[in-house]
């Protein structure tokens, strides 16, 4: 079958996992790549074999080119995206889909306004392990869960930050450690767990200067599955931890740590990876990263436009992790609980 051409927007770190992964998809071939930067979009396009352009018109306006995968900072998802979906242009955005609820439905009437799908990169989903883990807990192995909790203690140094001026601002990065760090954790323990009813929080930035966004984060969560738990961030965690999950059921409990998930259970004890990698969680923000998830999720959405259907993670999907990042930063800033359909209702 005919693959389908993808170019990137944006050529900084995550552009190269997305190349990378677009590279060994089978269904999928990296096609272009566009950056204001001609340094780095040159380094990337040969490193990769394919066209680079500093000019967004004709990158934009190539007859060839089926999808659009923008990895600009979060804040310029929106700019990108429309323009991409005014061309034509199928779009995949970087996590998280905007720094803003508004933002983020604009671009999801858009897309559809323009006949496009639209998909965000949450790869977490796309382990193999964590797969075969949803489909555990909707069999019922874990029980009834009653508790889940998320904790990213990780490490960021001040040259990261101080490398990029869009990093921990609101306006491009939407915040601190959690909607740039701790969203793709999130975006799984809420997957996993269902739907949340409330949160309270409280966010500080305690380790890092010239930081509008925060380094360290807690929050209570209540779904709406009568369960609860709690969410911890952090990048000033030294030595580096590694992201864990724990959820907590009558029949047994599940502990997501890294790459590794351990499900123990009055009826199952299974350890279903035990991988030896550097962690996440370390100095480095591409840390034991893997290029296979992204490149099933990539497969999964090409799949998808090439069916007319919804792909994996939608734009809509995607504002879930979102408003719950969202609202535990105006839960913090209030000092008060936060219902979160209450609060996707009143920002979209």
């Amino acid at each position: 079958m005919k693959k389908l051409k993808i170019g990137i927007v944006g050529c900084g770190t995550i552009a190269h996992v997305h190349a990378e992964a677009i590279h060994k998809s089978n269904n999928a071939e990296l096609h272009s790549l566009f950056s204001r930067s001609e340094k780095n979009v040159k380094k990337c396009g040969e490193k990769f074999g394919v066209k680079w352009n500093t000019d967004w018109e004709q990158f934009i306006s190539d007859s060839d080119l089926d999808i659009v995968s923008i990895c600009t900072p979060s804040g310029n998802h929106l700019n990108y995206g429309e323009k991409a979906a005014e061309a034509g242009k199928h779009v995949i955005v970087e996590k998280p889909i905007e720094v803003t609820l508004k933002r983020a439905n604009t671009l999801i009437e858009k897309c559809k306004n323009n006949n496009v799908q639209l998909a965000v990169i949450y790869q977490s989903r796309f382990m193999p392990e964590i797969d075969k883990l949803k489909k555990q807990i909707e069999g019922n192995e874990i029980g009834n869960i009653f508790m889940g909790d998320a904790y990213i203690k990780w490490f960021r140094n001040q040259e990261y930050y101080d490398s990029g001026a869009w990093r921990g601002t609101f306006e491009l990065d939407g915040g601190g450690v959690l909607i740039n760090q701790g969203i793709h954790t999130i975006d799984l323990l809420q997957w996993l767990m269902g739907d949340v009813e409330t949160i309270y929080g409280k966010i500080g930035t305690l380790t890092h200067e010239n930081l509008e966004g925060e380094d360290n984060a807690v929050a209570v969560i209540k779904y709406k599955s009568g369960a609860i738990g709690v969410i911890e961030g952090s990048t000033s965690v030294q030595p580096a931890q590694s992201r864990r999950i724990e959820l907590h059921g009558t029949n047994g409990t599940v502990i997501i740590d890294n790459n590794d998930v351990k499900i123990l259970t009055s009826k199952v004890k299974e350890e279903l990876a035990n991988k030896d990698e550097e962690a996440s969680g370390s100095s480095s923000p591409l840390g034991g990263f893997s290029i296979e998830p992204h490149k099933k999720q990539f497969e999964a959405i090409v799949n998808a436009i090439k069916t007319n259907s919804i792909p994996p993670l939608s734009g809509e999907d995607s504002l879930k992790s979102l408003a719950i990042v969202l609202a535990i930063y105006k839960s913090s800033k209030l000092n008060t609980e936060i219902n979160l359909d209450k609060f996707i209702s009143d920002n979209l």
